[in-house]
């Protein structure tokens, strides 16, 4: 099986990487998608995030920790575990076809609606999944859902930390927030009262995960997630 880079591209723009931490591959008839936790700075376009081998490996861990968590438990919510190579540092994931996010980019940026019509109560069950295994996952960009089947599939569980870990900054994590993200977070912190150099519990930081990813998703359905973890669904 042979594999390329993955990227995230609009049509007629320069394709973008797909996250800022590992390098992402797919298999030519992309029904295989590889999560690789290495530095490859031709990937990453000499824009890398993550340099330091320590953090590499830790976000590594993360992903490998929570990733199998879900899949043990909530296997229908998180793509199939095909493979995993602990010495190469790759998790291999049964897939069909691009991410939400790349779908919504190829058909004129439609509705995720008109993708999955239910969209909206399948994500939710995957933060109720992460609620009820008290997991604190901060990676909510639509690129981080791939369909099967109909299905949504939650990945990128190398933000996630665990009830009893923390308290963290929103500083120590820049590295996982692009620099556009940055700048939409900033109003939401400076409105919550949230200073990036101070440490904050995980249910504070869940919520401004949310409130950061507005301009991603409905606000009613954004308050629907707050409510999850505020104790109110």
């Amino acid at each position: 099986m042979k594999y390329e880079y993955y990227y995230n591209r609009a049509p007629g723009q320069t394709p973008w990487r797909n996250n800022l931490i590992y390098t992402s591959l797919i298999s030519e008839d992309k029904k295989t998608f590889v999560q690789h936790y290495v530095n490859d700075s031709e990937y990453h376009m000499g824009m890398n995030e993550v340099v330091d081998p320590k953090l590499m490996n830790e976000k590594w861990a993360r992903e490998l920790c929570h990733l199998t968590h879900m899949s043990t438990h909530y296997p229908d919510l998180v793509p199939q575990i095909l493979d995993i190579d602990l010495r190469e540092k790759k998790i291999y994931l049964a897939i069909d076809g691009v991410d939400l996010w790349q779908r919504q980019l190829d058909n004129n940026n439609c509705s995720f609606d008109d993708i999955v019509p239910d969209w909206q109560e399948q994500m939710l069950d995957i933060f109720r999944a992460h609620k009820d295994l008290e997991m604190w996952k901060y990676s909510l960009h639509p690129s981080s859902y791939f369909i099967v089947d109909g299905k949504l599939k939650s990945i990128n569980y190398f933000f996630t930390y665990a009830t009893g870990e923390g308290p963290i900054t929103v500083r120590d994590h820049l590295s996982h927030i692009s620099e556009g993200r940055r700048k939409e977070m900033k109003p939401k912190t400076d409105a919550m009262g949230i200073d990036w150099d101070t440490p904050y519990d995980l249910k504070t930081m869940q919520m401004l995960t949310f409130e950061s990813f507005r301009n991603n998703y409905p606000s009613d359905f954004i308050e629907q997630a707050k409510g999850i973890f505020s104790n109110e669904a």
